[in-house]
């Protein structure tokens, strides 16, 4: 896994075979980010990362300047290894939180400019995450909310709903 661009740039961080989780691809990242700049300003924002699995999209809002990144993750291993790369960078901006995300989202009292959100693609609740996330007021105004999933889920009735791209098999929808 490696941080694509920032004050971390290239930084790779070596992923645990074990994991169920997968870092979004660089390429699919890479374009993601490319799109969000047209929408937001990730110097000085507040980030959430929901699922955040490997930690990937944490580590890359950390590195492109974000001042604090939330980061939610249920997995105990997945948990421990994105505390492990957070240490290795050395960063106060990053709270990582070990639980789960739909408890977090009714709990959270905090808004952010910017949600990604990556849930399992075969999570039966999954169709459901914008709204859930959209609903609480956890976005700020102006803010952005990412979410990744496969190709089969369609969320453009959505009224929020901004637009969607396609980066080889990674699909991402984009709410305001």
């Amino acid at each position: 896994m490696r941080i694509i661009t920032g004050i971390y740039k290239g930084r790779r961080f070596d992923i645990p075979r074990t994991f169920k989780a997968r870092p979004t691809t660089d390429f699919a990242k890479e374009n993601i980010f490319n799109v969000l700049n047209g929408y937001i300003d990730l110097e000085g924002c507040r980030a959430l990362d929901l699922f955040a699995g490997t930690g990937s999209i944490s580590l890359e809002l950390l590195s492109r300047g974000c001042e604090q990144v939330v980061s939610v993750e249920l997995d105990r291993e997945h948990f421990a290894f994105i505390k492990k790369c957070i240490a290795t960078l050395g960063t106060d901006k990053s709270v990582t939180v070990r639980g789960d995300v739909f408890k977090f989202i009714k709990s959270c009292h905090q808004t952010f400019h910017l949600i990604f959100a990556d849930p399992p693609y075969a999570l039966e609740q999954l169709p459901q995450v914008p709204a859930m996330i959209l609903d609480a007021g956890l976005l700020a105004e102006g803010g952005v909310l990412v979410m990744e999933h496969g190709k089969n889920n369609d969320f453009s009735a959505h009224p929020r709903f901004v637009e969607r791209r396609v980066y080889g098999s990674v699909n991402f929808s984009i709410f305001s």
